[in-house]
């Protein structure tokens, strides 16, 4: 276990000057945020401004592979939301990013006593990375992507098998997830129908 020290920060203000030995004798700096704890984020890393140096080695390969654009996006969203705090109008493209950002967000959030396998993180991670849940409204992301996790248990067990044994993402667990999210996409969305009817 690594033991980090800890510093404070006013409000979060990470202007105020952070002592650069603080970084030179551990891994890196993790900045929580409030608002995302709140939010029920957790862990509530503000990924924009933390520092590892650590990274992706402590992952196995697989996650690697998919976690890729997940730090870019997140911290993408928080700069483009703390900037639409002060616009009246949003083009499109702007407001489909912002949703983007906050799918990403919610898909982030996980239950205090249920937390997620290597491999549920990965289909997790992938699914919103690769734009399948940009059709979905926000709400309706947790209850596709648990839904997407049984299935997958349920109907495509061999991608766990891959992913537990050979650690990597390969070409055939990637097959068998992309047919994963397209046939439960087109169950979940049909079912969404007939419960709105």
């Amino acid at each position: 276990m690594i033991a980090l020290p800890i510093v404070e920060t006013q409000s979060g203000d990470v202007s105020a000057y952070i002592p650069t030995n603080v970084i030179s004798i551990t891994d890196g700096q993790i900045f929580l945020s409030a608002n995302l704890f709140n939010a029920g984020i957790r862990p509530a890393i503000n990924v924009g401004i933390s520092i590892s140096r650590v990274g992706s080695a402590a992952q196995i390969k697989a996650m690697k592979q998919v976690v890729g654009k997940l730090k870019l996006e997140l911290a993408k969203f928080a700069e483009l939301e703390a900037f639409a705090q002060f616009a009246s109008d949003l083009d499109k493209a702007t407001r489909n990013q912002l949703a983007r950002g906050q799918r990403l967000r919610e898909l982030l959030k996980q239950s205090q006593s249920t937390p997620l396998t290597v491999e549920e993180q990965i289909i997790t991670i992938y699914t919103e990375t690769n734009g399948y849940l940009d059709s979905l409204a926000i709400g309706q992301v947790r209850k596709f992507l648990v839904e997407l996790r049984a299935y997958l248990k349920t109907n495509k067990p061999q991608f766990k098998e891959i992913i537990s044994s050979m650690k990597r993402f390969t070409g055939e667990a990637e097959s068998l997830l992309k047919e994963a999210i397209e046939e439960q996409m087109k169950l979940f969305l049909l079912q969404e129908q007939v419960e709105k009817n």
